[in-house]
């Protein structure tokens, strides 16, 4: 018998292991830019988030004055160990660029190639140009509005429409005043006088944040929408008793005559679908309240028509209208606080993971974000809007 062995006497030795390189972590340098989009008071990191960055031994340098609008000072942000930059070209040559409106051309220009920019994308506002400019400098681009966790929530896109939802009722309620043109009604509830009416189209984050606001002030609240699973959520979500209803014409007009407060809440796949004609409102009392939170999307009243922070309102067949499209810059210290406490474990696993790229191979939260890749369009949508050429991030990031 052949004695004839396949192994080699050196195959047969114990070999050693081979471990796992250990991820090195990176070093972040982050710029934050102030922002110069119309009305927009808001900033991605506030100062705590940034003392917990440079904590960790990343550098943030700002923008003189880019936290003004959110009553964040120079010296706030210099204490946390960030740098103050005089000059706006510092923040843009940063590694990673933060910031809560999209960059105008201008700003892209700024940029070095191969950054990484996160900020918010706004597709409808956008062109084919801002796209082109992005790839020339070979960015990889974060949508925050497009970023979406493990459990299917937009974190960002969420947390701004609970405060535009609970905005909403305390704007109203300001609108319903003598001083403001309103009829002089408190919204809300007192001993021996009728509570107010608050309607509410749309049963989503906005729609229950509003509920829960005008449940707490004592109103009487009823939401229509046509999705009988969000209006069955809703009724578990507010902890109270609620009318809901599906939208049905006359049922919503009927709504509408009697109410002093009717919330737009109403999200469509382009637009948001007009539900409310302007015989509906021809209807409603003289001095009663529209606030459109819906108005970004087109509005769901067929009398909206944008307005600003500087001149929110206007008056249409009696009708008080305020359709600002970005409600949560009004409260922009709060909606920095929510924007930072989200961004911030983001930058610190991207660090941990040994920079963007490792820490988006095993997130996918983060590719969801992901429009742009090295100059190269990953995004599905805006390739079929704007006819543009467009690669999976899957195939790209291995």
């Amino acid at each position: 018998m052949s004695s004839f062995s396949p192994f080699t006497k050196e195959q047969l030795m114990p070999q050693p292991e081979m471990l796992e390189i250990k991820k090195q972590k990176s070093e972040l340098f982050i710029g934050l830019p102030k922002e110069t989009h119309f009305e927009e008071k808001r900033i991605s990191l506030n100062p705590d988030a940034v003392s917990a960055l440079v904590a960790h031994g990343h550098r943030i340098v700002v923008e003189t004055g880019a936290g003004e609008g959110a009553n964040y000072s120079d010296k706030e942000y210099s204490d946390a160990g960030a740098k103050i930059s005089y000059d706006v070209k510092e923040a843009f040559k940063c590694n990673i660029v933060l910031k809560v409106e999209p960059p105008s051309l201008d700003e892209i220009e700024l940029m070095n190639p191969q950054s990484l920019l996160i900020s918010a994308l706004q597709l409808k506002t956008q062109d084919k140009k801002y796209f082109e400019a992005l790839a020339k400098k070979r960015i990889t681009a974060i949508a925050f509005d497009y970023i979406k966790d493990e459990h299917g929530v937009f974190p960002i896109v969420k947390s701004l429409s609970e405060i535009a939802g609970t905005a909403s009722i305390h704007i109203a309620a300001e609108l319903m005043t003598n001083f403001n043109g309103g009829n002089g009604l408190l919204l809300g509830n007192i001993g021996g006088v009728p509570p107010s009416n608050v309607v509410i189209l749309g049963a989503g984050t906005v729609g229950e944040f509003a509920a829960k606001a005008a449940i707490g002030l004592g109103a009487r609240v009823k939401v229509f929408d046509n999705s009988i699973t969000k209006l069955r959520k809703l009724q578990q979500y507010v902890h109270s008793p609620i009318y809901t209803s599906t939208v049905q014409p006359k049922s919503l007009a009927k709504a509408l005559m009697r109410c002093n407060v009717v919330i737009g809440a109403i999200r469509g796949k382009d637009r948001s679908p007009v539900v409310v004609t302007q015989g509906m409102i021809e209807q409603m009392k003289e001095g009663s309240v529209i606030v459109d939170v819906s108005i970004d999307r087109g509005g769901c009243f067929e009398t909206s028509k944008v307005t600003t922070h500087s001149k929110p309102t206007f008056t249409e067949l009696g009708v008080i209208h305020y359709c600002v499209p970005n409600i949560p810059s009004r409260y922009s210290r709060t909606a920095s606080v929510s924007i930072s406490n989200i961004f911030t474990p983001y930058l610190l696993d991207i660090a941990e993971e040994g920079g963007f790229e490792n820490a988006a191979r095993f997130d996918k939260s983060l590719r969801n974000g992901i429009y742009f890749y090295h100059g190269i369009l990953t995004n599905r949508t805006i390739a079929n809007w704007f006819d543009l050429p467009y690669r999976d991030i899957n195939l790209l990031i291995l």
